[in-house]
């Protein structure tokens, strides 16, 4: 699996998305912002949403039209008006990928129906990602796999049967290089509710790099996921959560980012592969293991007990385990107190 040449797999370090979603606040200058700081912190992506609210929703006040969880950041807001905010004007689409580009860092999107593909398609774009509320829409992921791009999708909410439905569909239309990543569609998710060891099942069970959108607060979660073997990391990047806008209360902001983008590194360095025995980087270490050394001064012929032999720091002597096969045995020569014990010393 690659995106333009990017290897994205267990073998070469994360890659981490940086999500502007609505972050922009409708401001083509804070989006190109958004853009810079995400290559400033070394984020292998910057992603877009590409939608408006006329191909999302209807502009209607009936049920379902509006959102009335008491735990939504959106409560109290129609659809229709949350997504007029939250959208990324399609004019602005071209400035911002060509600032990509001239950055350096690769710049996809999230289309929201069949124009929106058809708009990235002539903007060239290299890959494509699923929300979790369009992991279902199998016209829309058909399309997306008729451009033979990667695509990657996220899972959230969907069962397992959805799933094996959707990545089917893509298979049949022509993708290749596919990613599932593990979602929980909460905003802010819960550590508790993130289930990062489906991961490795995912993995498992479709044959296909696996990731996480991570919409926790903080990186923690994200690093986490490493070791269950993410090989990409989406988190919702804004410039200050202090700004506001429709997705800052669960977005990173720019030192946040930075550090995600060396953690998650470190993270998969630390990996390695199974190893048991001193690693290289451990020889000169073995040298302070404890080990039997005489502490004090003995005359040829003294014999080696527990007030004059004892294990300590550093290892030039034998083993500990061979103390019991020491004590009572006879020094065959004058013997100074800081001695290493060695079987040559004794009869």
């Amino acid at each position: 699996m690659n995106i333009n040449g990017r290897v994205i797999s267990q073998s070469q370090k994360p890659y981490i998305i940086a999500e502007m979603s609505g972050n922009h606040n409708q401001s083509l200058d804070r989006a190109k912002e958004i853009v810079r700081q995400a290559a400033q912190a070394g984020a292998d992506a910057v992603k877009l949403q590409t939608y408006t609210a006329d191909t999302m929703t209807l502009d209607v006040q009936g049920e379902g039209f509006s959102i009335t969880d008491e735990r939504s950041l959106w409560k109290g807001r129609t659809l229709h008006a949350l997504y007029a905010e939250a959208h990324t004007p399609w004019d602005w689409h071209q400035p911002i990928f060509e600032l990509a580009r001239e950055l350096g860092i690769e710049i996809f999107s999230t289309p929201f129906d069949e124009s929106a593909v058809d708009l990235l398609e002539e903007l060239g774009v290299h890959c494509y990602k699923v929300a979790s509320f369009e992991n279902t829409d199998i016209p829309l992921i058909t399309k997306i796999a008729n451009t033979g791009k990667p695509m990657i999708i996220s899972t959230g909410m969907a069962e397992l049967s959805e799933l094996d439905e959707s990545v089917r569909a893509a298979r049949v239309a022509g993708c290749r290089d596919l990613v599932l990543l593990k979602c929980t569609s909460t905003y802010p998710a819960s550590p508790e509710n993130t289930n990062l060891r489906t991961i490795p099942a995912l993995r498992e069970m479709f044959g296909c790099e696996v990731g996480l959108s991570d919409h926790t607060m903080g990186i923690g979660v994200a690093v986490a996921s490493i070791a269950l073997g993410a090989s990409v990391i989406e988190k919702h990047f804004t410039l200050s959560r202090a700004d506001g806008g429709v997705d800052s209360a669960f977005s990173i902001e720019p030192a946040e980012l930075d550090l995600l983008v060396e953690e998650a590194e470190r993270a998969w360095q630390a990996l390695g592969r199974v190893s048991f025995g001193p690693s290289k980087a451990e020889q000169e270490s073995l040298a302070f293991r404890r080990s039997l050394y005489v502490v004090d001064d003995l005359a040829k012929g003294a014999v080696l007990t527990e007030q004059n032999v004892r294990a300590i720091r550093p290892g030039f002597g034998l083993a500990p385990k061979h103390m019991d096969t020491v004590l009572g045995v006879r020094v065959t020569r004058d013997i100074k107190r800081g001695t290493p014990l060695s079987w040559d010393i004794m009869h």
